[in-house]
């Protein structure tokens, strides 16, 4: 992992993902200059399932790879595949448990790291910025749910449907 260069992460490509929209151009640059960029390797993991997490990242460039290894039986499950602009890790913002899910970078790629700690600094010097950033990650954590909850319900249909009684 190195430092990423200035030019790759900066408040013009910010602005253009929908997590920073309500950013202006000032409040970007004080994220910025609170937050760290950093590079990965392909096969380089970013997070790692069952450790803590201290920040959420938001991808610059490059895609990564989201999965899931079942400690019973080390079966491995692909969640998800990112691209830039997406995000991952926003619940260490406001919880201290274990990651869920290990993210491996697929090419290079550069991400943003936000710490709780840069929200709260962020709170004190922008705060229409904090908010900003806080609403757009519950707006997305809202839409996910939303989405588990439908592929819950679809779940438990398929399984009354399969254990009802046929009319014969």
């Amino acid at each position: 992992m190195s430092e990423l260069k200035k030019p790759d992460c900066d408040s013009v490509v910010l602005s253009k993902f929908k997590l920073f929209a309500g950013f202006k151009e000032d409040e970007l640059a004080t994220l910025l200059s609170l937050s760290d960029c950093r590079t990965y390797q392909p096969g380089e993991s970013i997070v790692t399932q069952g450790e803590q997490g201290l920040c959420m990242y938001v991808l610059i460039r490059g895609s990564v790879r989201v999965h899931f290894t079942d400690p019973a039986t080390n079966r491995d499950v692909d969640l998800a595949t990112l691209k830039e602009g997406d995000f991952f890790g926003e619940l260490a913002l406001v919880d201290d448990g274990p990651r869920s899910a290990t993210v491996d970078a697929l090419e290079e790629t550069h991400v943003l790291r936000i710490t709780r700690m840069v929200v709260g600094v962020l709170a004190g010097v922008q705060p229409a910025a904090a908010i900003h950033l806080l609403a757009a990650i519950g707006q997305c954590l809202v839409n996910r749910l939303r989405a588990g909850n439908q592929k819950y319900l679809d779940l438990i249909l398929l399984g009354h449907k399969e254990s009802a009684p046929s009319a014969s």
